[in-house]
């Protein structure tokens, strides 16, 4: 008598267990159910993910539910993680479970049709269509588009149309009594209305310059309806116009957290990021690394990831963005010179001189090639020392854009430095010609003026460049020295000094010269004071030899 009653308990806990198996798979296949109804309403990627993880689950806790393969194959696929065979074999895993699942057969049919397997598509829709002929409105109506498409594909035929007709006509009329039909058609048509009425009452206050109004109404909009991915675009799109990026980057991150792959939301946040947020920078490099993924052969996409590259100072994967940009459109100027950039961080000369001279051979605007030949004209100066390549190339670059007037001062500057005053004096003049109101030109002529001995004119140069900038500190040191070593006005030469380090307080050479100025006065504690400055300063900078300023310094005190 105890035995058979334990028997009994024995049996009394397996049912009960079976029962709450049962009960705990069929509310995690419920919770997959409402998600996937909600991605097909919403069309939200965060739905998707719910319901591929519940339909997962549910397999775990029972696999043989024949929906949850042909519901779970739909969603991976749509989502790009499996292949069409894949789905196909999942859907027939669940007709095997359940021949007689209709749904089973209609999504079959569905996959094979996109396999463009007519044949055996057009079998599975039939077998829907037998299993449940009241309720057979999808599947007549997949038939008839298959149909349709078989008409188009291959050599036409009446009875084919034919067939088409009167599945298309069948199906039209058994969607009256098809209730997961009209289920989801009232649900389609009610989420509908009420995303129409949320979209035209805040396009009414867009209209009506109700920004702050219209924002709330968004906001409410996708809390109420699920569709993030449209209405925090549409707030984010309102905040660029009102001027607020801040609120519009948190706008548009809503819109990826709905959908990571929106292309234009990663556009626009990049380029919020990039406008207003550079200190951002790793953000905007994963907006243009998804856009990638959505667009692997964006040239642009590359342009852009290797000048944020630049902007983050890593130079070789910038030569390698601007590398793939450059296989997409080999004849793209701009692609050239942003390369030879790069590549000059990466002190590859050679390689960076040859997509310059790419760059300017191409040459898509006369004042972009002068920019572009300046550059070329600057690595030839002061990295291949080559003067006359330099010259040439600021000479290009100044008939090219007659108006710039860096192009002058460039080619002054590089007769400058082989001593070739008279040529130098001409170019800084063709840049005040160019605009009299450059202070830095006058300050360059001065100082070629001053190698040639022509000390007054050097001085009207200088006096002019103050005028322009009175905050120009290199002017007032330069004047300065011209007042102490070929003046003599030592007096002169300090007030002028002082000015040059009240106008720039780390520069060295002018307190260096207020040293020297103050030794020449006798006054040998002040001078002992501005020369340990200059070579404080000195560490840094980088412009004095410190063993002169020591020395200087040491003679102050020599008995």
């Amino acid at each position: 008598m105890l035995e058979q009653q334990n028997m009994n308990n024995v049996e009394n806990n397996t049912v009960k267990e079976d029962e709450e198996g049962k009960s705990s798979v069929y509310r995690t296949l419920e919770k997959a159910r409402v998600y996937h109804e909600k991605y097909l309403l919403r069309c939200n990627s965060s739905d998707l993910e719910s319901a591929v993880a519940y339909y997962i689950q549910a397999i775990k806790e029972d696999p043989k539910i024949p929906e949850t393969y042909y519901r779970l194959a739909s969603l991976m696929y749509e989502n790009g993680q499996i292949s069409l065979d894949s789905a196909i074999e999942q859907c027939k895993v669940a007709i095997n479970i359940d021949p007689s699942n209709t749904n089973a057969h209609i999504y079959t049919g569905y996959f094979l049709k996109l396999a463009r397997d007519f044949e055996e598509a057009e079998k599975e829709f039939k077998n829907a269509i037998n299993l449940n002929p009241i309720n057979s409105a999808r599947p007549r109506l997949i038939l008839a588009t298959l149909l349709y498409e078989k008409i188009n594909k291959v050599k036409p035929s009446l009875v084919d149309f034919l067939r088409m007709v009167y599945y298309a006509c069948s199906g039209c009329l058994t969607v009256l009594w098809d209730f997961a039909s009209l289920k989801m058609l009232y649900k389609n048509i009610s989420d509908d209305a009420l995303v129409f009425l949320y979209k035209s009452y805040g396009n009414f206050l867009e209209k009506i310059k109700n920004s702050s109004l219209a924002v709330a109404t968004y906001d409410a909009a996708a809390e109420n309806t699920g569709r993030d991915e449209y209405f925090y675009n549409k707030i984010g799109d309102i905040c660029i116009k009102e001027h607020a990026p801040e609120y519009a980057l948190e706008a548009y991150k809503k819109v990826l957290e709905s959908n990571p792959y929106d292309r234009c939301a990663l556009i626009k946040l990049a380029t919020i990021i990039q406008t207003h947020f550079p200190e951002n920078v790793d953000d905007a490099i994963d907006c243009y690394t998804k856009l990638l993924e959505i667009e692997p052969d964006n040239d642009k996409v590359y342009y852009e990831l290797g000048h944020l590259y630049l902007q983050k100072n890593d130079s070789l994967p910038a030569v390698n963005a601007f590398s793939m940009a450059l296989e997409k459109d080999e004849e793209n100027p701009f692609y050239h010179n942003s390369m030879a950039f790069a590549l000059v961080q990466l002190e590859q000369y050679d390689e960076a001189i040859e997509h310059y001279q790419k760059a300017i051979n191409i040459n898509p605007d006369p004042y972009w090639t002068s920019i572009v030949c300046q550059a070329l004209g600057s690595v030839y100066l002061e990295i291949k020392q080559n003067h006359e390549a330099a010259i040439v190339l600021y000479q290009t670059a100044a008939v090219l854009n007659p108006d710039s007037e860096e192009s002058q001062i460039a080619i002054g500057d590089t007769y400058f430095s082989i001593d070739e005053y008279d040529n130098a004096i001409k170019a800084y003049c063709d840049a005040i010609k160019i605009n009299p109101e450059n202070a830095k030109a006058y300050c360059k002529c001065g100082m070629a003026l001053w190698e040639k001995d022509y000390t007054e004119e050097a001085i009207v140069a200088y006096h002019k460049a103050i005028a322009l900038n009175p905050e120009y500190a290199i002017a007032y040191n330069n004047l300065g020295v011209i007042y102490l070593d070929d003046i003599g006005n030592v007096n002169e030469a300090i007030e002028l000094f002082s000015r040059a380090v009240d106008s720039s307080e780390n520069y060295a050479l002018a307190y260096f010269n207020l040293g020297r100025s103050y030794a020449m006065l006798g006054q040998n504690t002040k001078a002992a004071g501005y020369f340990q400055k200059a070579m404080d300063l000195n560490e840094f900078s980088g412009e004095l030899d410190e063993e002169d300023i020591r020395y200087r310094l040491h003679k102050l005190f020599e008995v």
